[in-house]
């Protein structure tokens, strides 16, 4: 029985880009050849560690939807162990209910998309869409930064009128005196 997994890795920032890309690679041959699907690969590239490990302050980060056996989480989790590359990884077994809502807002918008266009969507488009964006985040995630302090912010251009009702308020700073 397959269930959907999220795989988070965060490899060491001094490897060569083809070393990163075995590895990718390696996980997504572990998971064919398990009978399993890679869904979406999500790169946020460099990014800064919380805290040193072995000494990087950096990592690469690469986030993996999958639709896996446990059998195969298993392989996958001793893989990533004993990688000298990989400094963290994580295997998280996804919400069912989210997965099925994500897959069904997926299919609504492919059908807008071909009512809109007139035709109907091919296998290879339905491939390519990512099966989620992660909250917050637009599909230009990368080259939006965020707005300095003091500055009006404008409403990313991701979010829905429904998403921005439910974002919290700001929190607001108190200065205290002594």
């Amino acid at each position: 029985m397959r269930r959907d997994y999220e795989l988070g890795i965060i490899i060491n920032p001094e490897v060569s880009e083809e070393q990163a890309r075995a590895i990718l690679e390696r996980v997504e041959q572990i998971a064919t050849n398990h009978d399993g699907q890679v869904v979406r690969v999500n790169q946020w590239g460099r990014r800064r560690l919380a805290y040193p490990i072995e000494h990087h302050r950096d990592g690469l980060y690469v986030f993996i939807d999958m639709s896996l056996t446990p059998e195969t989480v298993f392989e996958l989790d001793r893989t990533l162990k004993v990688s000298e590359e990989v400094l963290r990884h994580l295997i998280k077994r996804r919400d069912p209910k989210a997965v099925q809502r994500e897959r069904e807002a997926r299919a609504a918008n492919e059908a807008a998309k071909a009512q809109a266009s007139g035709g109907t969507a091919t296998e290879t488009e339905e491939q390519v869409t990512p099966d989620r964006v992660p909250a917050g985040f637009s599909e230009e995630a990368e080259e939006e930064l965020p707005t300095p302090v003091g500055e009006e912010s404008e409403i990313p251009a991701g979010l829905s009128d429904e998403e921005i009702e439910y974002v919290p308020p700001a929190i607001e700073e108190e200065t205290i005196e002594a």
